[in-house]
Formats: structure tokens, sequence, C-alpha cells
């Protein structure tokens, strides 16, 4: 099809010759007035002749080729089928995608399903029917919690922050274990994603259970070299390199049962059933008292400053004895890893954002990208140093674990030879004030 150069020049001439035969006729008749009204009637009769083409193209159906027509109609109907081509063009190849999607998402294993903005379920795959037991079309334009109704799925989807999966067991049987992700998209859209954990649940409470029997029974028998050692080396009569020895033997046995109370302690946070912990008033003040006479303790000769400035009316729901171990693997850390004569900080306070319990010193610190490892389990800075210093590497680990018991988080601070700050961040539903005598 060609364009006309310029459509409304081609009108203007057309309206133009119209209006001179008009006057023609009028001319050669004698009516000038009626000659004008029969050429504008007629010009006005095409015009509505090619709006009726016009009409029955789009009615009818544009796969079709256009009709013929010329000046501003030619150039609206050309420019309306190139419009529809693009369209279709388009459409043929979202089509594709959105099939290549289907298809993809259908082999996928795991649970695929789109949602709308009410979370109600616009389309799901194959796997979401053998895993969510879903139905089509029973299940289309349901919300997704009136089918999945555990709790903690609920809490999930209404709490509107998707960075993390949720882990929850599937009904009835609940020996299913789940875990989902939604993923918002486009306008208000959202992608759900389920996957059966069920193996790997499982794989960790095999692997939980077999560190925390290895524990136990390691417990027993290391209790007994224990004792033999000391009284090997209170024993003046040996000899001083064998005595020597000794000492080194009972150094690291030593390690070996802290290590082992530790794994103990991580197992025993991790079996729990409930993932929460009790929420008992527990008066920090009184806590942290009590690390600090602790500390005094260890710092020994070290000469090291131990402070305390803390809040004697901030109180926090919770388990009294996970938060004394927390607290006091994150001061004992402090002291281990301050040279002599260092400063080290307790603080407890609340701001508007919740209570934090925070411990900073003036130690060697801890280089950037080491930081994000540290609450892994046996991961140390430098592992001859550790120790050497008598750390087990599990400490931070268990304080990640009882501050996520807690609904907390750890956030640590540290610059290389200036010191160290570890703040545990409670979220203010945990806190309460100190009840009145």
């Amino acid at each position: 099809m060609i364009r006309d150069p310029n459509p409304w020049t081609v009108e203007a001439w057309r309206l133009a010759a119209a209006l001179a035969a008009g006057l023609l006729l009028g001319w050669v008749f004698g009516g000038g007035a009626l000659g004008l009204a029969l050429a504008l009637a007629g010009y006005l009769g095409w015009h509505v002749y090619q709006l009726w083409r016009f009409h029955r193209w789009v009615r009818v159906g544009r796969r079709s080729d256009p009709p013929e027509a010329s000046g501003i109609w030619r150039d609206l109907i050309h420019e309306l089928y190139r419009l529809h081509q693009r369209n279709r063009r388009r459409k043929k190849k979202i089509a594709k995608l959105l099939n290549r999607f289907h298809e993809s998402s259908a082999a996928m294993p795991d649970a695929t399903v789109i949602l709308g903005s009410r979370f109600e379920i616009e389309w799901f795959n194959g796997a979401a029917v053998e895993l969510l037991q879903l139905e089509t079309p029973r299940d289309i334009g349901a919300r997704i919690t009136n089918l999945l109704r555990h709790p903690d799925f609920v809490a999930y989807v209404q709490r509107g922050s998707y960075a993390e999966a949720v882990e929850f067991s599937r009904a009835p049987d609940h020996q299913v274990r789940l875990s989902a992700r939604i993923v918002p998209y486009g306008n208000r859209q959202f992608l759900l994603t389920v996957r059966d954990v069920t193996r790997i649940h499982r794989l960790e409470s095999m692997r939980r259970d077999f560190v925390a029997n290895v524990s136990h029974e390691l417990r027993t028998p290391l209790t007994v070299i224990n004792g033999y050692l000391e009284t090997l080396v209170d024993d003046d009569t040996l000899d001083p390199a064998i005595h020597t020895t000794l000492k080194s033997m009972e150094f690291q046995a030593e390690r070996m049962r802290r290590i082992i109370d530790d794994l103990l302690t991580l197992s025993h946070l991790e079996t729990r059933e409930d993932p929460k912990a009790e929420q008992t008033p527990v008066p920090v003040p009184a806590l942290v008292g009590g690390i600090e006479e602790e500390a005094h303790m260890l710092v020994g000769e070290k000469g090291q400053t131990v402070t305390v400035e803390a809040d004697p009316d901030l109180w926090l729901r919770g388990a009294r004895t996970e938060l004394h171990s927390a607290f006091s693997n994150l001061v004992t850390n402090a002291i281990r890893y301050t040279p002599d004569g260092g400063q080290i900080t307790i603080r407890w306070f609340q701001d508007e954002a919740g209570a934090h319990f925070q411990v900073e010193d003036t130690g060697i610190g801890i280089p950037p990208q080491h930081i994000p490892r540290l609450t892994e389990r046996f991961y140390r800075v430098e592992s001859d140093r550790s120790r050497s210093r008598g750390g087990t590497g599990l400490g931070l680990a268990i304080v990640k674990h009882v501050l996520q018991r807690h609904g907390g988080k750890l956030r640590i601070e540290s610059d290389p030879d200036q010191g160290s700050i570890f703040t545990c961040d409670f979220p203010s539903t945990r806190l309460l004030r100190r009840p009145s005598d």
C-alpha cells in the first residue's frame, strides 16, 4: 500500500473540485446556491460511504485486507492497519512467551502458583496439584490462605515482607514439610513457589540427633580423662617435661569439654519443637549484673576494665537460661580478644526500634570480609589464634539461635585493631517494664 505524501492536500483539492463543480452546475442551471448545496451534499455523502466501508471492515474483522480508499481515509486506514499488525505480532510474541512459561512451570518439580492482587489463585502448575492438593477449576479464584491455612503461612502472606521463605507442615497429616516463598511482580501480582523440604528437614533432624548423641556419649569418658589429668598435674614428683605435657593435655581436654557443652546447647536450641522462646518475664538488669561479676573473674590479672550501662527497669519476655548463654558468650568473646588493659562496655537500653544488649570492646577487631560468616559453626577468623585463646567456634552460633527464638537479630560492627561492637536487637513486642513491688 502506497501512502499519500500529504493526505490533507489531497482532501483539500477534492473539496475544491466539489465546490468548483457545484458552482459550474449553478452557473449552467442558474442557481449558484443550489449547485453549492448539491456539491457539499455529494462530498458529505462520499465521506459517509467511506465511513460505512471503514466501519464494516472494523466490525467484520481486520484480518482481511483493508478497503481501497484515498486521501485522509487512505491514511487513516493505513495507520490503523499498521497498528493492528504490530499488535498482532506483539500478541503472538506474548502468547509464545506465556506458553513457554507455562511449559517450563509445568515441568518444574516445585509447585508454582500465580496469585492476583488479593492473593486469589489465577493459575498453577501440575506440581501444585500434587504438592498443595489444588484442583482445576475448583480452586481458581480462591484465596490461597483459604486453602493453605497453616498459621505460619497465613502470617507470612499478611506480613507483606517476602525477603525470606517460610516453612510449615502440610495438613492434615503434618508429615510433609514445605518451604514457600512469594515474589511480587507486575501490578500487584504475586508468584508463589513451594517446594517439598521433608527430606532435608529429616536429614537436618538426623544430624542434630547425631551431634547430640555423640556429644552426650563423649561427656562421660572425657570427664574420667579430665579427672585423671587433674590428679597427675597436681603430682609434684613428676618430671617437669612430663608435667608440661600434662598441662597441655589438660588444656585441650578442657577445650574439648567446652566444645561438647556448646554442641549440646546448640542441639538443645535446634531440636525444640517450638521455634519461639517462652514468654517468661526476665529481669535483664539482674542478668547483666551476674554476667558482670563473671566477667570480673575472667579478667583476672589482664587489667581490663569492664563497665555496665543498663536500664534498671527494662525487662524482656523470653527464656532466662538462653539469654544468659547468649549474653555471656558475647562478653566472654570480648574479654578473650581484647588485649591487656583494654576496655569492655556492656549496655542494655531501649529506643524507638526496641531493646538492645550491646557489648563494645577495644580489642583486635575483625576484617570486614569475615563478619558475614561469624555465626557459622566452627568458623574462625584466624584458626590458630582462636584455638590458643580457648574459643570453641560455636559461641556466636549459639547467640544467633537464641536471638532467632526471641525474634531478635545480631548486628556486628568492627574495625581491625580498633575494636568491635556486638548488638542484640529485640523487638518491642518482647519488652516490658519492671513490675512494681
